[in-house]
């Protein structure tokens, strides 16, 4: 069968077709405008309300600012007092440096336990999932930071058990021995963005490398230290720095549960920092010791990324990272 010729008026409408479905759309997608006047409400708001306050911080920290006087330039005054003259300084850092040290690999332990327990095809297990995820969406508020002083407190729950076996309890966070203990595990009960986190790995290693370490006659731990953790190496070092950087500026259960006390056993940096800011009015002091947490927590950070170059393996470059 032969073909009609096209006539010019149908070659003419395919040619508008063709521009306003290519030219057209293309030109209007690849303008940055459009880009620009999607992210606009999140760019304000990081405008105004991040980078303006931070570098309003900067100039604070070189001044004597108390929100009742205007700001008064006294250079590097705040920062010499706080590395010569201020003991509570040196005192909440120790106790943040403690806190962050235990704190952070007893969580990640837990939530890599749960997550490998988690990691299971058998009936229900979303539900345990979803169970076990709750305490981290409602770990750090003040609700629970109240009934975590409950608990721990001399007619808590803790004591009543200890009672059952002929125990007597003591007021955990009164004490200056566990006092920080409290808060330790309350942080590694939050372990669920964590275990998320893990799981996940976790189901990306292939299964077939398990199943050919059984064949060789590998046990489960040694199936664990030379597949799973290598592995899983990656998960790990971001999960580690997450933590690390959240751990620092640990302040709620602190400020709820023991006020920074008993005799300044958990007094957080993050809680000093408050206190100087709203209790003593002193801005241009509290935003210099903000300034130095915020190095602190680079320099951590650095560390960590530093050392992940002999522990942190990937598929690329034949394994480690070099």
């Amino acid at each position: 069968m032969r073909t009609q010729p096209t006539t010019n008026s149908s070659k003419q409408e395919q040619k508008r077709f063709s521009a306003f479905n290519w030219k057209g759309w293309k030109g209007r997608w690849e303008s940055p405008a459009a880009g620009y006047l999607f992210i606009s409400p999140w760019l304000l708001g990081f405008l105004l309300l991040t980078l303006w306050p931070m570098i309003r911080s900067v100039y604070y920290s070189f001044t004597k600012f108390t929100l009742l006087d205007a700001p008064d330039w006294i250079g590097l005054r705040n920062y010499e007092r706080i590395f010569t003259d201020d003991e509570t300084f040196r005192q909440s850092l120790t106790v943040t440096l403690l806190f962050v040290v235990i704190s952070v690999p007893l969580k990640l332990v837990t939530a890599l336990l749960v997550a490998m327990l988690l990691n299971k095809n058998i009936k229900g297990i979303s539900i345990y999932r979803t169970f076990i995820y709750l305490p981290s969406l409602i770990g750090s508020s003040i609700a629970v930071a109240v009934l975590w002083k409950n608990i721990f407190g001399i007619d808590g729950f803790i004591n009543k058990f200890l009672g059952i076996f002929g125990v007597e309890g003591i007021s955990w966070i009164s004490s200056p021995g566990t006092a920080l203990g409290t808060l330790i595990i309350l942080v590694a009960w939050q372990f669920g963005s964590s275990m998320v986190i893990f799981l996940a790995g976790l189901k990306q290693i292939p299964s077939e490398l398990y199943e050919a370490s059984s064949v060789d006659g590998a046990s489960k731990l040694r199936q664990f230290f030379n597949i799973t953790l290598p592995m899983l190496s990656p998960v790990l070092l971001f999960n580690l720095v997450l933590q690390t950087i959240g751990s620092f500026q640990m302040f709620t259960q602190a400020f709820i549960i023991t006020k920074g006390g008993p005799i300044n056993s958990t007094y957080m940096y993050a809680l000093y920092l408050y206190e100087r800011a709203f209790a003593r009015y002193d801005m241009g002091y509290a935003s210099a010791l903000a300034w130095i947490l915020l190095v602190i927590i680079g320099i951590a950070t650095a560390l960590i990324f530093a050392s992940s170059r002999y522990w942190v393996f990937y598929e690329t470059e034949g394994g480690r990272k070099k």
